[in-house]
């Protein structure tokens, strides 16, 4: 077994110059930066005076899922040898407020549209999203279920054949 670190810094840049004096006197504008990546600009979401035109910490979480989902499920197509070509996602969260002002993401549900190139492997393909799913870290780590929808699209490898059309210019 191998242990990993990683770190990251958040700096809050919302101070309009008093402070958190009052629920609506501060921004909840910050910037999330590690050693040799670009700063992220994040913020809360819009519903809690956040910026939406900045990353919130629930859409970063969901990012996540959705990222090591592809990365497993793009490892598991090559040990299982079906070629992927094309890879998609549009991944949502559920988020449960209470009454005491807290909250949790209750469920991720992602929505692969993976590409692969051989028609008699669909059911592989299909098949390679509860394992991707185990093997994630993300979602492995998460206290809430991470479910999949997900659509294989067959293209076959183009020919020379299929290239030539024969008509005229």
């Amino acid at each position: 077994m191998h242990d990993h670190s990683y770190e990251v810094s958040v700096r809050w840049t919302g101070d309009r110059g008093t402070g958190t004096s009052g629920p609506r006197d501060f921004g909840r504008d910050h910037v999330v930066s590690a050693t040799g990546h670009p700063d992220v600009p994040g913020s809360a979401d819009p519903t809690f005076r956040g910026d939406r035109d900045r990353w919130n910490p629930e859409e970063m979480v969901v990012a996540a899922l959705a990222q090591c989902h592809m990365l497993s499920y793009l490892h598991v197509a090559v040990t299982q040898g079906f070629t992927v070509v094309d890879y998609r996602d549009t991944a949502m969260a559920s988020l449960r407020l209470n009454r005491d002002g807290s909250g949790e993401l209750t469920k991720a549900t992602l929505h692969p549209v993976v590409t692969i190139l051989e028609a008699d492997r669909v059911a592989d393909a299909e098949a390679a999203h509860a394992t991707a799913n185990a093997l994630c870290f993300i979602a492995r780590s998460v206290a809430f279920p991470v479910h999949h929808e997900a659509e294989t699209i067959v293209r076959p490898a183009s020919s020379s054949a299929d290239s030539s059309t024969g008509g005229a210019d």
